[in-house]
């Protein structure tokens, strides 16, 4: 059995329920520039990196505004819904304790801004549970890059190869797999089909409450 020492979670689809919410978002976004959108390139910016998400409305829409200031929009409108409205997972409380106890490091590798998900963890009582967060602007290059990951690993002080990654974009999984780690992946059949994450990911589970069985089945905890 694979040794595991340390679960990296991505955020958005994984524990937040933030993805049937993001059209929302980008819909209040671009309406702001005059654009209608009905969330039909989700696929396209479905756990992208803030900028690369942007950049692809910048490029579709043909909108003339700077990244950097659609980003503060996006910003800005995303805040609400992570303050106020966006659900958590069931049983991801039970989860993120049950695997601390195991016990294993714990960590969160968001491309989201932490301005944004501060509050989500706040108000779902969920940040005590992390040994470590990582945001979207403490690295260079978003998702699919490795960069997350990598640094997520460095701040818990654990190799790549002893990571197991937690993701439900392929993006995510690209990220996770680039940086030499174990990826399980949660597809959301609300919005992806299972059969495009084949040969992906190293695992697929249907929910994240499943993780902690499926840990013990598959892995050896600790060093």
């Amino acid at each position: 059995m694979k040794n595991i020492q340390a679960v990296l979670f991505d955020l958005d689809g994984v524990l937040a329920d933030s993805e049937p919410l993001w059209n929302e978002i980008d819909a209040a976004l671009l309406a702001a520039y005059g654009v209608t959108y009905s969330g039909e390139y989700k696929h396209q910016v479905l756990g992208k990196s803030f900028p690369l998400a942007l950049q692809f409305y910048k490029d579709t829409f043909k909108l003339p505004q700077q990244i950097e200031e659609l980003a503060t929009r996006r910003t800005e409108i995303a805040a609400d819904f992570y303050a106020a409205r966006i659900p958590i997972f069931p049983n991801v409380h039970l989860v993120l304790q049950t695997l601390r106890a195991m016990p294993l490091k714990i960590g969160l590798a968001t491309s989201s801004v932490g301005e944004l998900i501060k509050p989500f963890l706040e108000r779902h009582q969920i940040r005590p549970f992390f040994h470590e967060i990582v945001t979207g602007e403490e690295v260079q290059h978003g998702k699919p890059n490795p960069d997350i990951y990598l640094r997520a690993a460095g701040k818990v002080g654990v190799a790549p190869e002893y990571c197991l990654v937690v993701e439900d974009a392929l993006s995510g999984i690209q990220a996770g797999k680039s940086a030499g780690m174990t990826v399980v992946a949660i597809p959301d059949a609300r919005f992806v089909d299972a059969r495009d994450y084949a040969g992906k990911a190293d695992y697929l589970i249907t929910r994240v409450g499943e993780l902690p069985d499926f840990v013990t089945e598959h892995f050896q905890i600790g060093g």
